[in-house]
Order: C-alpha cells, then sequence, then structure tokens
C-alpha cells in the first residue's frame, strides 16, 4: 500500500512518536506500506519552492516506480488526498483501490470571506511563531489535529511541525494546498474505495468525506466516532480504521493458485469460511479471528458474492464451494 503522505511527516522522527507510532506498527501489520516524506518536508530535499500539485503528482509517479509495483493500494492521507486522486486518474491501471483517510479533493468545496480570513490568520501563525523555541503559537494546530491527546502527544505534534519543515516551507505549501481542486477527476475513478473520515475533525471537515464518497463511484463512507484529525492508538475509532482497511484491502491478497472462483477469495475470506465450516457462529469466529462480528459478516459477503452464491443457504452452498 502507497501513501500519499500529509505535511505532518518525518520518516525518521516518526517511529518514536506516541502520535504516529501505532499508524506504522498497524498499518504495517496489514500490508506493504511505502512512505515518502512530502517535498521540503521531513528527510525530503528542503531547499524546495514549487509545490504545485503537478510537482507532488511526480513525486509520487517516482516513489510509485521506485517501489517496482505494477499494482497497488493507494492510501491518501489529509493533504495527500488531491495528489493521490490526480495519480489514480492519470494512472488507473496501476491502483487497484484507493483508501482515503481524513482528507479531501478540493481544499475549500466553497470559499467565504470567513475562509479567506482563517487561512490568512493561520498564515500569520506560522509566520510568527513557528519557528519560536516556544509552542504557544504552534499549539494552535496542534490542538486543531488532535483535540483529544494528552500533554505529552499535543508536545509532540508541537515539535513535529517546526521538525517537519521550515516556515517557509510550511507558508508555501498551505498556499498551494489551500487552491488545489480535484472533485472533477472523481467520477472517473472507477475502482473500489474507502472513506474513512473523523465526524469532529477541526483540520479537514467531514462534509470532505462526505463529498468524497458521494462524488466515487465505487466509495463506502465510514464515519468514525472522533474529534481527531490524527486518531490515536487508545481511540476505539482506530480499530474501527484497523479492521475497516484489513478487511478492504483483503481482496487484493489471495495468493492462492487453484481454479475457479475459489482462487479469487483472499486468504481472511477462506480463513473465515473454513471456520464456518466446522459449525462455528459468526461471534465465534470473531473471537476466534480477533475481528468484530461486523468484519466477519462483511467477509462473509464478499466470498458469498465472489462465489455466487446467495440466500439463505448462501453459507452452506460457499462451504460447500470451498470444500470441493
Amino acid at each position: 500500500m502507497l501513501v500519499s503522505t500529509c505535511w505532518l511527516s518525518h520518516l525518521q522522527h516518526d517511529w518514536r512518536s506516541p502520535v504516529w507510532r501505532h499508524f506504522l506498527d498497524d498499518l504495517g501489520r496489514i500490508a506493504t506500506v511505502i512512505r515518502y516524506d512530502e517535498r521540503g518536508h521531513g528527510l525530503s530535499d528542503r531547499d524546495i519552492d514549487d509545490h504545485r500539485l503537478e510537482a507532488r503528482v511526480d513525486d509520487l509517479v517516482a516513489v510509485a516506480e521506485a517501489a517496482g509495483y505494477e499494482r497497488f493500494a493507494l492510501m491518501a492521507m489529509a493533504q495527500g488526498g488531491p495528489a493521490a486522486i490526480s495519480y489514480a486518474a492519470a494512472h488507473p491501471e496501476t491502483v487497484t483501490r484507493m483508501v482515503f483517510y481524513n482528507t479531501f479533493a478540493d481544499a475549500y468545496p466553497v470559499r467565504t470571506p470567513e475562509t479567506e480570513a482563517l487561512e490568512h490568520t493561520l498564515e500569520q501563525l506560522i509566520r510568527v511563531g513557528w519557528d519560536r523555541a516556544q509552542s504557544e503559537f504552534r499549539r494552535v494546530f496542534s490542538s486543531m489535529m488532535i483535540p483529544g491527546g494528552g500533554d505529552e502527544q499535543l508536545r509532540w505534534i508541537d515539535d513535529l511541525l517546526r521538525a517537519s519543515a521550515s516556515r517557509d516551507v510550511a507558508i508555501a505549501a498551505r498556499r498551494q494546498w489551500n487552491t488545489t481542486e480535484t472533485s472533477h477527476l472523481l467520477s472517473a475513478l472507477s475502482m473500489p474505495a474507502i472513506v474513512l473520515h473523523s465526524r469532529g475533525d477541526r483540520m479537514v471537515e467531514f462534509e470532505h468525506g462526505r463529498l468524497l464518497a458521494s462524488a466515487l463511484r465505487h466509495a463506502r463512507l465510514v464515519a468514525l466516532e472522533s474529534d481527531n484529525h490524527i486518531v490515536l492508538g487508545d481511540e476505539p475509532a482506530w480499530q474501527v480504521i484497523i479492521e475497516e482497511i484489513t478487511a478492504f484491502l483483503d481482496a487484493d491478497r489471495s495468493t492462492d493458485q487453484r481454479s475457479g472462483a475459489v482462487a479469487d477469495l483472499s486468504a481472511r475470506e477462506r480463513e473465515i469460511l473454513e471456520l464456518a465450516a466446522t459449525g462455528l457462529s459468526n461471534a465465534d469466529i470473531a473471537a476466534r479471528t480477533f475481528v468484530s462480528v461486523r468484519t466477519v459478516e462483511r467477509h462473509l459477503q464478499n466470498a458469498y458474492t465472489k462465489l455466487g452464491v446467495s440466500g439463505k443457504a448462501a453459507r452452506a452452498a460457499a462451504v460447500a464451494k470451498l470444500l470441493q
């Protein structure tokens, strides 16, 4: 899974982060995760003044080509949304499916005097306080990202903001991101998509997620019960994210070489069907596989669809096809 990254990124520091570490650990258990620092940010070259969308998409192309995968799932986070959308529209043959997490297609679907005033104020906060040793000015951004965070987590974001980018890069990049519009490309994307968005997100409002899901042809919206832009590891919403992404990516996992529809089942779908064949209930299967009952039901429904069975006898028919 290739991640179209966000501005708050530093590949070296993130491994020690009480805010980001669970993303790396838990997503890494689901898939091979390929991340990169945004141009001008983190470990990428700092002396960059071109933050146009076209340049950012070129970076994504370069990372994808260097990774060497012919096809892959693409995850868009925060400001990474427009770059991911643009890449998928230009290279649909390489993207199997898309995951959107607290992100957007257009920074401002509707521009108003209030939104312009807000952006001006935030830019002034960056200009005045970004490079200061004291974090009072950066704390405005930290509090918007993780209003539910503890003192240690907020301090880490305060420091990571300054470590991720210089003041001038932060200003220049935000100016470009805030004029980006890619919603006109969404109707052309035909790959399956899942949109995960926090209901109380203060950095990228929930309406952005709803607009994404409604404009994409094959998308499902998952509303996360969280106020955090960066969902924290101890929130129930984080477990929902992991279960949803695991189930969503399972369709890409099948390495079974058997002929027929059974070969199209993912490893997890086959595992759950095999447990169903022993007579276990959905609740028992959920406990055995450490997922929710809802996730078990979704895997079973995906398996039924792939195997071409339906109705009340779908479970028995699917098990029979599996055991042929």
